[in-house]
């Protein structure tokens, strides 16, 4: 996530929440020869810091770097995006190599189609790997509600699934559409266009994440609130952090603890947690003393806490890291594709 204005307490927790992912990737090599060789760092530096692994993120810039680090994407439309060898493929549910490693960068399926990036540009891939959409962007994130924002110098427009110019770069910062939606930065405030490029909820945030659940949180000077779709403040600005609903519930800062909130603004799990994951498909990640692991909404742990790293369920499998290995587990927590 994040916003540009952050108590010092909260940038000294992320940075050392990003320090420590990136100490143990490289770690990795010295465990594992075949992770010798590790994914490129993502370009352009996130203007919006690294929040702790298990915490929600807010926009695609941080989602990339963090999952980047990993080695492996969720699962998405059956197949995950992970790093093989020197380049980015993709695999199947069964650990299988769905599309062959020959990808610089590479993000998960929507809407039928992968961003990928073939040398220094961003194009798009069908499920076969026919490239449909020829790499000439400068950045792209993924489909999302048949389109995709696109980088074209230093402005940010969107294409649609023929690679077509549908609203013209323009934007400072575009992220991807949902329920109708984009949020964008013109001039260091954030807004939301419609699917026409049109302005419809004016720029006049210091940040602001997609709508979920009909809500989306907004940053208002030091705190955050959630705004419904026509702009109006539902849930006053009143938290340090705010994430996106899931599932009925949203992850909020109070104090220097994380918990969670309905859509009325009512605290739903006591703020108790120094770090924890939005819910989906019914879990969330959740720390201890012996690691990370997954509790369910009554707040009972699902799955034992025992990885260095864990992220959000997505099609039965979450990414998850364990002394130095990553892989996928199941929902009961079995590894089913160990990534040597």
């Amino acid at each position: 996530m994040l916003f540009k204005r952050l108590r010092k307490g909260v940038l000294a927790r992320l940075i050392v929440g990003a320090v420590a992912m990136v100490f143990a990737i490289a770690l990795q090599p010295l465990v594992h020869p075949s992770l010798a060789t590790p994914p490129p760092s993502p370009p352009d530096a996130p203007r919006f810091l690294l929040p702790p692994p298990s915490l929600p993120l807010q926009n695609e810039r941080t989602r990339d770097i963090v999952f980047k680090l990993t080695n492996a994407f969720s699962f998405s439309e059956g197949v995950a995006a992970v790093w093989i060898g020197t380049r980015w493929g993709y695999i199947d549910k069964t650990g299988k190599i769905a599309i062959q490693p020959v990808f610089n960068d590479a993000y998960e399926f929507s809407d039928g189609l992968a961003i990928v990036k073939i040398g220094s540009k961003y194009g798009a891939i069908d499920k076969t790997g026919k490239t449909i959409i020829q790499p000439q962007f400068d950045r792209a994130y993924r489909f999302s509600e048949g389109l995709a924002a696109v980088q074209i110098g230093n402005k940010w427009g969107y294409i649609d699934k023929t690679g077509n110019l549908v609203i013209q770069p323009q934007f400072d910062e575009a992220y991807h559409f949902s329920q109708g939606l984009a949020v964008v930065e013109i001039g260091n405030q954030w807004g939301y266009i419609d699917k026409t490029g049109n302005i419809a909820i004016q720029p006049q945030f210091d940040f602001a994440s997609y709508f979920s659940e009909g809500l989306a949180p907004v940053r208002i000077g030091d705190k955050s609130g959630y705004i419904d779709k026509t702009g109006n403040l539902v849930i006053p600005a009143q938290y340090n952090l705010a994430f996106p609903f899931s599932e009925g519930l949203a992850v909020v800062e109070i104090g220097d603890k994380y918990g969670y909130i309905d859509k009325s603004g009512n605290i739903a799990i006591q703020p108790q947690f120094g770090e924890v994951g939005s819910f989906s498909e019914g879990l969330a990640v959740v720390p201890s003393t012996n690691g990370k692991g997954y509790m369910d909404k009554t707040g009972k742990i699902a799955i034992e806490p025992q990885f260095t790293f864990a992220f959000p369920f997505s099609e039965g499998l979450a990414v998850v890291e364990m002394g130095f290995q990553w892989g996928y587990i199941d929902k009961t927590g079995n590894l089913v594709i160990n990534l040597r």
